[in-house]
């Protein structure tokens, strides 16, 4: 057990929350489900069964359970008799995980799984939320570091890890002016699985022991698209027909103008071209549907049930949970988040899918991700609207080079595989299997 760290980090954090309270009280406010009660918030959980120990799983948001699904299914299978708790902050990521927790119901599986909201990390309902849930293994996936959630562990004997770990040099530079409070947290943990040495060497630089590090790589790579998704897929695919085909995933606000203005122009040469966007948060869909009708566009939306026809443009997808099955439909993806400086999102779902990979410039998040795609010939990347729109005539015209770049996505992914295992292994160290 990681010994105790100093108190001054932590007491100073925490008075620094309880005079924002208002503040963070009033953001998450708006962060409600139907199946959770908002006093979660505050570790005011049920009390644990008794008969069915559990696992504690924290996923910030929806980005976060999709990736982690690979994760999920595994745990699952090595704990058969322990129940897994996933957390989230967000009401979308509780979405998420109520669509997995009715999958595994409609095919027939035990309930094996359950949400809660984190609680905010007030000494109090972090305690509280612990001692209620009793879990005997804590994961945190990726940049997830709560100070006083891991304190409300240690206490306990709860053993923590931090899996698929991820810092960007931007968010390193961030943290490093908060390095006494981050190195009383990481030195709590007692393992850290690092999806890439440039990881590694940034927590070890924040205060992270050495000998509780490893770099594992990128449970991204692990991901394995369903046979229901695949079937979806093909499914949509073929209802489109023949017309060029292109989605835009996970895009955010001054990014779907520069891919409507980019489609607008591939239509040119090309005008029953339809183009998938998918906005990253849902609270947009409604805002980029009317950006696309402002423009004189043709839309369909796929939340109302409506289907693209000859004239369409746009098909919104506003929908949860759907992203891989779009991506799965077209014939190029480019993923967003990186024409804006936001830092990119998850270039390896749509290589998984086998679809061809582009992107824009901005790749901070997802850096060894993106160099491992360059170093296998799977990524396309433009710099803009103009290169945008040019590489997509470009690639609608040239269908071998297109399934080049489909199969060396595949062939990135496969090659990368193996962080789920070497995952599971440093957790059986905390926590055995029976």
């Amino acid at each position: 057990m990681p010994r105790p760290p100093s108190r001054w980090p932590r007491w100073l954090y925490s008075a620094a929350l309880y005079l924002l309270s208002p503040l963070i009280w009033k953001r998450v406010w708006r962060e409600h489900a139907l199946t959770n009660l908002r006093r979660e918030r505050l570790g005011l959980i049920p009390r644990q069964p008794a008969g069915m120990p559990s696992i504690w799983l924290h996923c910030a948001s929806v980005g976060e359970v999709q990736a982690a699904r690979p994760l999920v299914e595994a745990l699952l299978a090595h704990y058969p008799n322990r129940r897994l708790v996933i957390t989230t902050m967000t009401a979308t990521g509780a979405e998420r995980v109520q669509a997995l927790v009715e999958a595994k119901r409609l095919a027939g599986e035990p309930e094996r799984i359950k949400h809660r909201f984190l609680p905010l990390d007030f000494p109090g309902a972090a305690q509280r939320f612990v001692a209620r849930l009793e879990p005997e293994l804590a994961i945190f996936f990726e940049t997830e570091i709560w100070l006083n959630l891991l304190t409300a562990c240690r206490r306990r004997g709860v053993p923590t890890a931090v899996v698929n770990g991820r810092l960007s040099p931007r968010a390193f530079r961030s943290y490093r002016r908060l390095r006494p409070l981050m190195a009383s947290a990481l030195a709590q943990l007692d393992w850290l699985a690092a999806k890439s040495r440039g990881d590694a060497e940034r927590f070890r630089a924040l205060g992270m022991p050495t000998t509780r590090i490893d770099v594992v790589g990128s449970l991204k790579y692990d991901l394995t698209p369903d046979a229901a998704t695949s079937e979806a897929s093909k499914l949509l695919c073929t209802r489109l027909g023949s017309r060029p085909v292109w989605v835009a995933g996970s895009t955010h606000p001054g990014e779907d103008e520069q891919l409507l203005e980019a489609h607008a122009r591939l239509r040119q040469h090309y005008p029953n071209a339809l183009l998938i966007l998918v906005p990253r948060h849902p609270q947009r869909f409604e805002a980029v549907a009317e950006l696309v009708q402002e423009r004189g566009m043709a839309l369909a939306r796929r939340a109302r049930g409506e289907w693209p026809d000859g004239r369409t443009a746009v098909y919104l997808g506003d929908t949860m949970g759907e992203l891989l099955t779009l991506y799965g439909a077209a014939d190029l993806a480019f993923v967003g988040g990186s024409l804006v400086p936001v830092g990119g999102h998850n270039l390896l779902e749509p290589a998984a899918m086998g679809v061809p990979v582009l992107t824009g410039p901005e790749l901070a998040n997802f850096a060894d991700v993106a160099e491992t795609l360059r170093q296998g010939g799977a990524l396309v990347e433009v710099s803009g609207i103009a290169m945008l729109a040019d590489t997509l005539v470009t690639l609608f015209l040239d269908e071998a080079e297109r399934h080049r770049l489909a199969e060396a996505g595949l062939a990135v992914v496969a090659a990368n595989r193996g962080a789920l295992a070497l995952t599971l292994a440093g957790l059986e160290r905390l926590l055995p299997s029976e």
